[in-house]
């Protein structure tokens, strides 16, 4: 058994000044801090990949950054889904005794400190370098191609995948730490230029500043522990050219490897916390994991299925597309809010009921899939 103890989390958008370890430096003591422990006490770290900082050994060089001496040291990543393997990992490496405390962390100042262009460049390297990169695609080229399909196949529109948009930077609006928090209408979506086509710039996450961290512990801290219930992977692909069909990609994988190992149905989550690079990622991905028929996810977030009151609260920060995503941080978000949720201290976030919450990561192109359980434990019930 593990137990998320502690929780750490940035504003997302313009950090000027601040490095990347900056970044980290700062999410990890918050989450140190919630977790009420000590850095001498952690013995393990995990620390994500950095596109700004792209150091062979960026685990140790923030450990040495943050003055920690660890004996598990780590830097993973499979793109999107980074943080939560790392949380796999930490969960893992708990259970079986070779970590008390684990600190996962990710940070990067990619708006102030990586050029518009260089971060292109960065981007559209997950492409194959014989067949995919000489055509210049990038990562939103890749999703616009995947989005023509899937609209095509099931019927969506446009219109439907604004619809996610909007939701987002309804949830987002609320949280003083989002990047964005002006209102935005379908109609602001389908106005907004186009990037690859159907995405338009509102489809798309910014590029942010930030950083995020929690603490994977073997034992429980407060009245209201978090446990890690059970989690998978699947790995189908990892270019576009190579990707199977539509109806065999890696979320359906993953998500079945997690309900077997926990024994848990979709019918008992009480709140998501799912990956949403772009619109398109994020209807499908809700598909794909059982939270709503193919080609309904879009009437369902129309009708206010996932809004905050519904019956299936989402991302209840506002998810990428509008608390921002500065790598692998942003993706992080999603467990920082699912923890806050779960433990009631979302403030005017506040759901009615989060004690099971599924996470989803997604990496490249829909490549690399990470499906996780949560699960609310109150202290009388261990």
């Amino acid at each position: 058994m593990s137990f998320i103890t502690g929780v750490g989390l940035t504003p997302f958008g313009r950090h000027e000044g601040s490095s990347s370890l900056d970044l980290m430096s700062k999410a990890a003591q918050s989450a140190l801090d919630d977790a009420g422990l000590k850095r001498a006490e952690i013995d393990g770290i995990l620390c994500g990949y950095s596109t700004v900082s792209p150091h062979i050994m960026l685990a140790t060089v923030f450990a040495e950054h943050f003055g920690i001496r660890p004996s598990y040291a780590h830097a993973v990543q499979v793109g999107g889904a980074t943080g939560l393997a790392m949380t796999m990992l930490a969960h893992h490496l708990v259970v079986s005794g070779v970590c008390r405390n684990v600190l996962v962390v990710a940070g990067e100042n990619r708006l102030t400190g990586q050029s518009r262009d260089a971060s292109i460049q960065a981007l559209a390297q997950v492409g194959n370098p014989d067949y995919e990169v000489p055509l210049g695609p990038t990562i939103p080229a890749y999703y616009g191609l995947v989005a023509s399909r899937y609209m095509h196949e099931y019927g969506v529109t446009e219109r439907d995948l604004a619809e996610f948009a909007v939701l987002m930077r309804a949830h987002a609006c609320t949280h003083p730490g989002a990047q964005f928090h002006d209102p935005i209408t379908v109609a602001d979506v389908m106005a907004s230029r186009p990037v690859a086509m159907p995405l338009k710039l509102l489809d798309c996450c910014p590029v942010s500043d930030g950083g995020a961290a929690f603490v994977i512990s073997r034992e429980r801290t407060g009245k209201t522990g978090v446990r890690i219930r059970g989690c998978a992977q699947a790995h189908t692909h990892q270019h576009v050219t190579a990707a199977p069909s539509l109806s065999e990609l890696g979320a359906e994988i993953a998500i079945a490897r997690a309900k077997e190992a926990t024994g848990l149905a979709i019918s008992d989550v009480r709140y998501a916390a799912i990956y949403d690079s772009f619109t398109i990622t994020l209807a499908m991905l809700l598909e794909d994991l059982g939270l709503a028929g193919r080609g309904e996810a879009a009437a369902r977030a129309r009708a206010g299925h996932f809004s905050r009151d519904g019956e299936m609260p989402l991302n209840t920060h506002g998810g990428l597309l509008s608390y921002g995503h500065c790598g692998v941080g942003g993706a992080m978000a999603h467990l920082v809010e699912a923890h806050l949720q779960m433990t009631g201290r979302a403030a005017n976030r506040q759901v009615r009921d989060a004690s099971i919450a599924l996470l989803h990561g997604d990496g490249g192109v829909l490549s690399s899939h990470v499906s996780m359980f949560l699960e609310r434990v109150r202290r009388a019930s261990v």
